[in-house]
């Protein structure tokens, strides 16, 4: 072979492979890991992710790139800035007491044992929201400390939209208060951005938040995995000062 050609094609060879693999570089996303072991409960946080405090979603603006490799930098160094109420998210004892809020009863101050342990995933009546009644109804034992409640805002599809929908299924005041007085329950998840009903958004939150021992983990991805007991383990973030922030959450079977 022509020596000038064998060079040309040792120059040429590893842009044609880089070329390649580059044309094969998709990023993986589960949603369930092992045929069912493993659930991830959390949602993709994207421009679209619905928050309380807009109709749109929380933007495109949620991830910037500060540096960019494409402008020149060395690297890329992202930029994120979005409400903490948003997406999966948890709540800490500050979000409805001042004084909570005032003392650093923050997401930081958490307790890890309530977050992580055995949970039971139960459907909840579709056509009602959480009342006391409801909660009688489910006949939850005595015992159980973690319970994640599925409603139609799952059938609805409601953390899929990025406007806050008011109509969504959540807890009243009686109903909270009735978890409170008769169950074990200290982590209380649902499945849509806010655990209480609208109507009831202040006073079911001040019930669940009074005595700091309940902690709440609202807008919970629980399609399509099956009602029963798993382990689970949600991890939030260690925000110093933060009444809420986005969380990780997982079952395990």
């Amino acid at each position: 072979m022509n020596p000038q050609l064998m060079f040309l094609m040792m120059l040429l060879l590893p842009c044609v492979v880089l070329s390649s693999q580059d044309s094969e570089l998709i990023p993986p996303r589960w949603d369930v890991y092992d045929n069912g072991k493993i659930y991830d409960i959390t949602h993709r946080i994207t421009a679209a992710t619905p928050t309380g405090i807009s109709q749109t979603g929380i933007g495109e603006d949620y991830l910037r790139l500060h540096d960019s490799m494409r402008n020149g930098s060395d690297y890329n160094f992202s930029i994120i800035k979005l409400p903490a109420h948003s997406g999966t998210h948890v709540d800490a004892p500050g979000h409805f007491y001042e004084n909570y809020y005032e003392a650093g009863f923050d997401v930081d101050s958490l307790d890890l044992r309530v977050l992580n342990g055995p949970a039971l995933l139960v459907d909840v009546p579709r056509d009602t929201n959480i009342t006391a009644e409801v909660m009688k109804s489910l006949n939850i034992p005595k015992g159980v400390r973690r319970v994640l409640f599925r409603t139609l805002n799952t059938d609805r599809r409601l953390m899929w939209e990025k406007r806050f929908d008011t109509s969504y299924v959540g807890f009243t005041k009686d109903g909270a208060q009735w978890l409170k007085d008769n169950t074990d329950i200290k982590l209380v998840g649902t499945d849509y951005l806010s655990v209480a009903a609208y109507d009831h958004l202040v006073s079911a939150h001040r019930v669940f938040l009074k005595n700091r021992e309940i902690i709440l983990v609202e807008g919970l991805k629980l399609k399509d995995i099956e009602a029963g007991i798993y382990d689970a383990h949600c991890l939030p973030l260690r925000l110093y000062g933060a009444e809420g922030c986005p969380i990780r959450c997982v079952l395990i079977k």
